[in-house]
């Protein structure tokens, strides 16, 4: 495991304890202070994931990932205050893969870490022993599980890694109604109660990429009170 991540955060003693537990247990690390600073290593370095502070100097969090997003799909996890409830969320409509709160304990930074990269890893790949899995289709969608890509009228739309995990779950079982911490699990290894109502941001982006109106969805129904369903074919 020498997987390169790239931390961007300006509180500097914050920055080097996180380098240097990560290379302690076998990540390696590229450091900034900045925005800007971090754009530039992303650039230049290629890390496997990036860490990255909300409340920067020069260009915040939300930014960065704006710009990321539009160059690459490289994880990343945003760090961020208590108080910056609507910022995470933003972070994740825009393209963050997963964030963690301060204070935060290093072995749970590693191991969220850990849990993104492996998510991310055979994305679009296929997988192994799944020639018995079908394509899920419905109406205009068709789900591609030996190619893990997503189609839509015939045309295979971006998609992330959390995002496939999702409606993977939800088409496979339509009509079957999933809460929040049912869909936390088909990508979380330990999901947790503080972190379900992110599914609807999820969600929210999933209609974007599969719904002609979002705003009335056909095929990713609300069942309010509870969660989600796919809708049964007609």
């Amino acid at each position: 495991m020498d997987e390169l991540i790239l931390v961007a955060e300006d509180e500097k003693e914050m920055n080097r304890m996180i380098c240097d537990y990560l290379e302690a247990v076998g990540f390696r690390t590229l450091s900034a202070h900045d925005g800007s600073e971090a754009l530039d290593l992303f650039r230049s370095g290629e890390p496997a994931l990036i860490l990255l502070d909300i409340m920067m100097p020069k260009l915040d969090g939300i930014d960065v990932t704006r710009r990321i997003r539009s160059q690459a799909n490289t994880p990343i996890i945003m760090l961020t205050a208590m108080a910056e409830e609507g910022d995470k969320l933003l972070g994740l409509e825009i393209g963050a893969d997963d964030y963690i709160t301060k204070p935060f304990s290093m072995k749970e930074l590693a191991a969220r870490i850990r849990a993104v990269l492996r998510r991310t890893a055979n994305f679009g790949k296929g997988q192994d022993g799944e020639e018995d899995k079908p394509p899920l289709r419905e109406g205009d969608l068709v789900l591609d599980r030996l190619k893990m890509t997503l189609y839509r009228e015939g045309k295979a739309v971006d998609i992330t890694a959390v995002q496939y995990a999702i409606l993977e779950k939800l088409m496979a079982s339509p009509g079957r109604v999933f809460n929040r911490m049912d869909l936390l699990n088909s990508f979380q290894e330990d999901p947790w109660e503080g972190y379900e109502r992110t599914i609807d941001v999820h969600i929210k982006n999933l209609r974007k990429l599969t719904e002609a109106d979002p705003s009335h969805p056909e095929y990713i129904e609300t069942v309010w009170g509870v969660g989600y369903r796919f809708r049964e074919g007609s």
